[in-house]
């Protein structure tokens, strides 16, 4: 299964999500990549759009490589393999401050003119364009269910079949359109992966707030 976009995605991720069309879902994109599916799901299905801001914790020697994530409260998950992969307790303490500053910065960034969206007592569908190790799903998942959501969702084009099973304990369902056993990297399922800048995900959310 190839996706053209991710806008693409978002509109076949809306069919496999068409239950919950007409009941005000909330869509939490993981930014920034998730960002163009969320608005889409949202507006097939419905509901309002924000994001929710969680950061991978990387390798000291590749920041595609998560060796963990953390969430705007400061709480983290990291991967058993992380100490094996440099991640010894003073780099990954170093690390979580990093990334939580980027967290701050992001939110006064994405959403200055108001609160995240509160998820408790609401349907919350968390998405984003693939998973790979799971990790910042985790972390998205975590800081959503803390909020006391009616029900919460993971929902993603692909990913890996042994991530989808990681991931399961931290939500109600997944969704997930394809888990093929090949897997090496999300942008192999897609045509166009090009970035999505900070611009995009600023420009999407404030029409979210005025329409």
């Amino acid at each position: 299964m190839i996706f053209a976009n991710r806008e693409d995605a978002g509109r076949r991720l809306a069919g496999a999500l068409a239950a919950y069309k007409g009941q005000n879902p909330l869509i939490l994109a993981i930014p920034r990549g998730a960002v163009p599916m969320g608005k889409v799901l949202a507006e097939i299905l419905g509901g309002d759009l924000d994001v929710v801001l969680v950061r991978k914790l990387t390798s000291p020697y590749s920041s595609e490589f998560a060796l963990g994530s953390i969430d705007e409260s400061g709480w983290s998950y990291i991967g058993d393999y992380a100490a094996s992969a440099g991640g010894t307790p003073e780099y990954m303490e170093r690390e979580k401050q990093r990334q939580m500053q980027t967290l701050r910065e992001r939110r006064a960034q994405y959403t200055p003119l108001r609160p995240p969206i509160d998820p408790s007592g609401r349907i919350a569908i968390v998405v984003d364009d693939g998973l790979a190790t799971g990790s910042t799903m985790i972390a998205a998942l975590h800081a959503t269910r803390a909020k006391n959501p009616a029900r919460l969702i993971c929902a993603v084009p692909v990913s890996p079949p042994e991530t989808l099973e990681k991931i399961r304990p931290f939500c109600d369902e997944v969704v997930c359109l394809y888990a093929p056993d090949g897997f090496q990297a999300v942008g192999q399922f897609y045509q166009d992966f090009n970035q999505v800048s900070d611009d995009t995900v600023i420009d999407v959310l404030r029409k979210q707030q005025f329409s």
